[in-house]
């Protein structure tokens, strides 16, 4: 049993030295660069990721792995490979679905729902009316209408927690029966909506000094942490990896509850940047290995250590709930069918 195992590791670790198209340390040893385009709020947690998998490829791969991490919003990830003809190895976004809307079958023919999120309004102690937040969370909106009051969420059109936190808003009108969309939004954007469904425009214009828009979600952390930005949407796991102050959203508008998936969806938004129509949905990240991956093999070990238990104790150490089991769809890879439910 155990011979087997090793010339089956063995067998791996050719079939990866074969494909890899990387080069020798002086001493001899095999080295190898996984380009990986990701969300930004998969920054944290990738990092543990990659650290450990060097050490694991190392050890059982002979191989010395480096790794060319992009962050970004999960639209612009997606377009660098769609648009731009940038070369990856993997692509990992903070919504699955872009995967199979943009990415399918051209550039990939399977994907990974592996994690997922909720949103939350994130601060810290200097922020404007912090104490009256945590002690009176259900009116947040009040508190982010008023004039001395900053806050932020991320560029729709290159980022889903851009998009989610405008259709959180727009969710919150239907919840609360008030007209905080047009409030926090339409009035100081050029972001609008016609009935429940929401237009960002491929340029977007911020009218109110008041609000401030970045590329990612990540980018905003420092604005708030120094104190120049109030509060700003952002997914849970990132707000406690920052430690900092947040309120959770009822579960109507979160975008947390499977079990409210219908609510959810009576609201939608039109991307300038890609034409495409998103329906608000629970949030799932999703992962694929691109059919031209110039290290296919290697990543799909990185794949398949992300779906491992050590993968899953990583994310549960950066406060991001990981999927049970993670579900597969398309021509799942024989490498992780053991680690997956295939759904079709």
């Amino acid at each position: 049993m155990r011979l087997g195992l090793k010339i089956a590791s063995l067998a791996i670790v050719f079939l990866i030295l074969g494909c890899l198209g990387g080069g020798e340390t002086e001493t001899g040893q095999k080295t190898a660069k996984l380009i990986i385009f990701h969300a930004g709020s998969l920054s944290v947690p990738f990092s543990q990721l990659e650290s450990e998998f060097a050490k694991y490829a190392e050890k059982e791969l002979g191989i010395k792995v480096t790794f060319q991490d992009e962050a970004s919003g999960s639209v612009k990830a997606v377009r660098k490979v769609t648009d731009l003809g940038k070369k990856a190895d993997i692509v990992a976004v903070a919504d699955y679905t872009l995967i199979p809307q943009l990415m399918v079958p051209n550039y990939t023919d399977f994907y990974v729902l592996f994690a997922t999120n909720e949103i939350v309004i994130a601060f810290t102690e200097k922020s404007k009316y912090a104490d009256e937040m945590l002690k009176n969370p259900d009116k947040w909106y009040e508190i982010l209408a008023r004039e001395d009051v900053s806050f932020g969420f991320s560029d729709p059109n290159q980022d889903p927690c851009g998009y989610r936190s405008v259709m959180v808003m727009k969710l919150a009108d239907l919840y609360y029966g008030k007209p905080i969309f047009e409030t926090l939004v339409e009035k100081t954007t050029n972001i609008y909506a016609n009935g429940t469904h929401i237009y960002a425009p491929k340029e977007i214009i911020v009218k109110d000094k008041r609000v401030v828009i970045r590329p990612k979600e990540t980018d905003l952390v420092g604005l708030v942490e120094s104190g120049s930005l109030d509060y700003f949407f952002i997914y849970k796991s990132v707000a406690e990896q920052h430690n900092l102050k947040y309120i959770t959203l009822p579960n109507e508008i979160n975008l947390k509850d499977f079990s409210k998936a219908d609510f959810y969806k009576k609201v939608s938004i039109t991307l300038g940047s890609t034409g495409k129509t998103i329906y608000a949905k629970p949030i799932v990240y999703g992962i694929t290995v691109l059919k031209d991956a110039p290290n296919r093999e290697l990543a799909l070990e990185f794949l398949k250590f992300l779906l491992s238990e050590k993968g899953k104790e990583i994310f549960r150490e950066n406060h991001q709930d990981f999927l049970t089991p993670p579900v597969a769809f398309g021509n799942v890879p024989e490498e992780i069918k053991g680690l997956v439910e295939i759904k079709e």
